[in-house]
């Protein structure tokens, strides 16, 4: 991370920072974190992020810039928290290309890649790097950072929250950062999200003894995919279940949420699914599939996971 920090400081060029595509908080939290920060230094940086409805109360309008089909002569490209060259949005991953991220199936990808799956979140990191960088830390800079990392440990509740998170937290709560104000805008939804809330909870279903909950955003309901991501940590508290699967239609295939618990892996079985993620969450998008060829994809492949942590 301190080849990071000296890289940042001596590029004379411009630096584009972007994140994955359907950003959460811990991508739209570390990317614009990083963002002031390099501004603060006096860099030429601007960001690509495109934050869902429910985060854009972290960015001012002027900090956004728009996407980039080619990146110009001389720029570079920071990657945060996207697991794969193929899931970076806003900007084509091409030149000099810094990749940070905490996802264990990443596959290292560009000329500078620092990759530390222990790392509750990708925020978490960018708190050291900005450290390394020598940035005076204030309200407007930690905010985004903190707000990764509270995403990213579903507020301090996900078995990632150890020691070392709540001491980073807490220093960056010193710093001015309203706690309250972030968790209270996180749960912010408009009246669309709890309708189809409704009609998704109606498609409930369970299998394996109740080992697995699945359940899929009905084809006639129209509801922003931003506006339905989270439906999968609603599912995920049924209980008696180890996996919580919320699927539904993304273009020409079906994009699959996985939650886990108990030693069973939601990366393994995003993995078999063509995807990626963490160990307790992760998820695929099934190309040229419908909505039931999905479903027996998706439990074939749950069912091998239950069967090698020894449930089934």
């Amino acid at each position: 991370m301190r080849l990071v920090a000296e890289v940042l400081k001596a590029l004379e060029g411009p630096i584009y920072i972007a994140t994955h595509v359907d950003p959460d908080g811990d991508a739209i939290g570390s990317s614009l974190g990083l963002y002031r920060a390099l501004k603060a230094l006096g860099k030429e940086a601007y960001w690509v992020a495109e934050p869902p409805r429910f985060l854009r109360f972290l960015a001012k309008e002027e900090e956004y810039a728009p996407p980039l089909e080619k990146l110009p002569p001389g720029a570079t490209l920071v990657a945060l928290d996207a697991a794969d060259p193929s899931r970076v949005v806003g900007a084509p991953v091409e030149g000099f290309v810094i990749n940070i991220d905490h996802h264990g199936t990443n596959p290292r990808f560009g000329q500078l890649a620092v990759v530390e799956p222990t790392k509750a979140a990708t925020a978490q990191m960018v708190k050291e790097l900005i450290d390394l960088l020598g940035v005076p830390w204030t309200e407007e800079l930690a905010t985004p950072v903190l707000t990764g990392i509270v995403t990213d440990t579903g507020n301090f509740r996900f078995a990632n929250t150890t020691p070392e998170v709540l001491r980073v937290a807490a220093e960056l709560l010193s710093y001015g950062v309203r706690l309250s104000e972030i968790t209270d805008r996180l749960q912010y939804r408009p009246p669309v999200y709890y309708q189809g809330l409704g009609a998704v909870l109606s498609t409930l279903r369970l299998h394996f003894g109740g080992l697995l909950v699945t359940a899929h955003l009905p084809e006639d309901v129209d509801i922003p995919e931003e506006d339905s991501d989270g439906f999968v940590g609603v599912i995920r508290y049924v209980e008696g279940s180890l996996v919580a699967v919320y699927l539904r239609r993304k273009g020409e295939g079906i994009k699959v949420s996985i939650r886990s618990r108990g030693g069973v892996s939601a990366q393994n079985i995003a993995l078999k699914l063509g995807g990626g993620g963490h160990v307790p969450a992760a998820g695929a998008t099934l190309e040229g599939l419908g909505l039931e060829e999905a479903y027996e994809r998706v439990l074939e492949a749950v069912a091998e996971e239950l069967r090698r942590a020894g449930y089934l």
